[in-house]
């Protein structure tokens, strides 16, 4: 499988992650993203020995979309830095069952996870494993029952946008670990990482990547769609 690239140089390799395929190796033995771009760098600079490549954020399976590798040790410690700061800024597009009442909002929850079960639930403040989560969104559209929205992470909690907006009533299309009540097996969760923008870990220079959902069902019901690249990219 060829992963998209999007940006490569010595430092960074930023690539368009695809759906169903683990980040990195998981229980499934499934062939994961990291070890495909390791192989694919080691085939085309014809690396001899293991490739180094830094995991600098994550997403889930079956999310796709814009993800940025650190080439080298100091580009992983200076990105990570970044995301620790929250001077990343990684925006999402989703489809999600219903339509929220405001246009935009912060959400604001505690989350707590359940590593055996690998789920996460919204838990009170006081909470002991209890981690604060906030988001921001805006609604973009709305069409049969369901709506088109953005979403900007302030921080990044495990599974943090399909719990917060489920807590919401609002799951997302597709997701049936948190809207089972809402969806079908088999339909595919509608989150895509959208953009990401970040300082180059070496020339300081700010870089900003889009990367657009696929034109299938759900998101080509919205009308708006490329309109919503223009605006928000």
């Amino acid at each position: 499988m060829k992963i998209p690239i999007l940006y490569e140089d010595n430092h960074v390799l930023v690539v368009e992650k695809p759906v169903n395929i683990p980040v990195q190796e998981d229980a499934s033995g499934d062939l994961d993203v990291l070890t495909l771009l390791k192989e694919d760098i080691k085939r085309r600079y014809q690396k001899p020995g293991n490739v180094y490549l830094g995991l600098v954020h994550r997403l889930d399976r079956p999310v796709g979309g814009v993800m940025v590798f650190a080439k080298t040790s100091k580009s992983a410690s200076r990105l990570s830095d970044q995301l620790r700061r929250g001077t990343i800024d990684r925006k999402y597009l989703a489809v999600v069952r219903g339509v929220p009442k405001k246009k935009q909002s912060t959400l604001k929850h505690y989350l707590y996870k359940d590593r055996r079960k690998n789920q996460v639930y919204s838990v009170k403040p006081n909470h002991p494993e209890g981690k604060a989560a906030s988001l921001d969104y805006q609604l973009l559209e709305n069409s049969f029952g369901q709506s088109l929205v953005s979403v900007r992470l302030h921080t990044g909690r495990s599974h943090q946008i399909r719990v917060q907006m489920a807590t919401e009533g609002f799951p997302l299309y597709g997701d049936q670990k948190y809207g089972s009540a809402f969806n079908k097996p088999g339909e595919q969760i509608a989150l895509w990482a959208h953009t990401l923008e970040f300082e180059h870990p070496t020339t300081k220079e700010t870089l900003h990547f889009v990367s657009k959902p696929p034109r299938v069902y759900p998101w080509e019901l919205y009308t708006t769609h490329n309109q919503v690249y223009k605006t928000y990219g």
